[in-house]
């Protein structure tokens, strides 16, 4: 049952105080300035109870954004060490922005202001964040509270279901002509950094990320079998990356030289931190006259190569650790001049017969 009182304070203010009373649950009040929103809350409630979404909503007005964060960052980061820095900061962001909220009052329209803000600001080197940027922020946060409502029972839906995600722009395809890579490599052999050169032979014969090279330790190099396992990979799974050629000789002369059977291929000062190329990377692209190249581009050229020996995109994608051909689809336009030989080929054997 649900009882309304009246109730009128000394400067002559009306107030219209509720008390729910049902059978299995606590009693519940509220205070309302109107009898009207004192009755919608009084239904509302009540069904609420009757079907068990009660305690979730009764949740949402106890805790904030910035207790949802906090939890999240103490207890299910940890188990997401591969990107649990980057994670961490996102979240870190919407505490600042909007962790006084109670989780009840953060609506679709909260985030998508606040998602817009993000579009708009600038980082602190100075660039605008790119919309890929904007929707891992609102990943983090989404999760975040897919698990309040799942886990915790904080909520009873997630207000992320309803915010747009920016629309980010088709994947990057640059990749080196054969003048630029022997020009690179030219350059990194000359570097005076020794882990430059053999970095970026990897990454061009095998298309590994630069985290997965940096991480590598010798105990997951096998070089009497030509491979390479990479256990923490960006999609989760387990990869062996074949090592073969002028790669495999390469490390096999660094082990020798390094005289090491374990830690890292490519130690920093820090013998387990890796090495930090950005610098003798930048230079090596400037000494080479090559522009707007990044380090991941080096994947993209990996895939360049396999297409010119006539791999398919599903053989690409099983090298470069995609799960799916979406990713490796950005390289089919590669594939045209082979594409157009075959057409051709075809062309000239079946008009050749008829004319015959």
């Amino acid at each position: 049952m649900a009882y309304i009182q009246e109730r009128k304070a000394q400067d002559g203010k009306t107030t219209y105080r509720v008390q729910i009373r049902l059978k299995g649950f606590p009693t519940t009040t509220a205070s309302f300035d109107r009898k009207t929103d004192a009755k919608r809350w009084a239904q509302q409630t009540k069904a609420a109870m009757r079907e068990g979404r009660y305690f979730r909503t009764s949740e949402a007005k106890k805790h904030t954004v910035a207790d949802l964060v906090d939890r999240y960052i103490e207890n299910v980061i940890p188990t997401k060490p591969k990107n649990a820095k980057a994670c961490s900061a996102q979240l870190l962001w919407w505490k600042e922005q909007i962790g006084h909220c109670l989780l009840a009052d953060v609506t679709p329209a909260l985030v998508a202001e606040h998602r817009d803000q993000l579009l708009k600001d600038t980082t602190v080197r100075g660039k605008q964040r790119s919309p890929a940027t904007v929707v891992r922020y609102l990943a983090a946060l989404s999760h975040a509270f897919t698990v309040a409502v799942k886990e915790w029972g904080w909520l009873e839906d997630s207000p992320m279901r309803k915010v747009t995600k920016p629309k980010e722009p088709r994947g990057r395809v640059r990749f080196l002509s054969d003048e630029e890579r022997k020009s690179l490599l030219t350059a990194c052999e000359e570097s005076s950094n020794l882990f430059l050169y053999p970095v970026v032979v990897l990454a061009l014969s095998t298309g590994m990320r630069q985290g997965e090279i940096m991480s590598l330790r010798w105990e997951d190099v096998d070089l009497f079998k030509g491979r390479i396992v990479l256990h923490e990979t960006k999609n989760g799974e387990r990869r062996v990356v074949p090592l073969c050629g002028h790669a495999l000789n390469l490390l096999q002369q660094f082990k020798q030289e390094a005289a090491r059977d374990l830690g890292l291929l490519f130690p920093g000062k820090n013998p387990e931190t890796p090495v930090d190329l950005r610098f003798p990377w930048e230079k090596a692209l400037q000494a080479a006259g090559i522009k707007n190249y990044r380090f991941h581009d080096n994947r993209h050229s990996c895939a360049s190569y396999l297409l010119a020996q006539k791999a398919t995109l599903a053989e690409i994608a099983e090298v470069l650790g995609h799960k799916t051909l979406q990713m490796v689809k950005r390289y089919a336009h590669l594939s045209e001049a082979h594409a157009s030989r075959v057409v051709e080929q075809m062309n000239a054997s079946i008009f050749t017969t008829e004319t015959r």
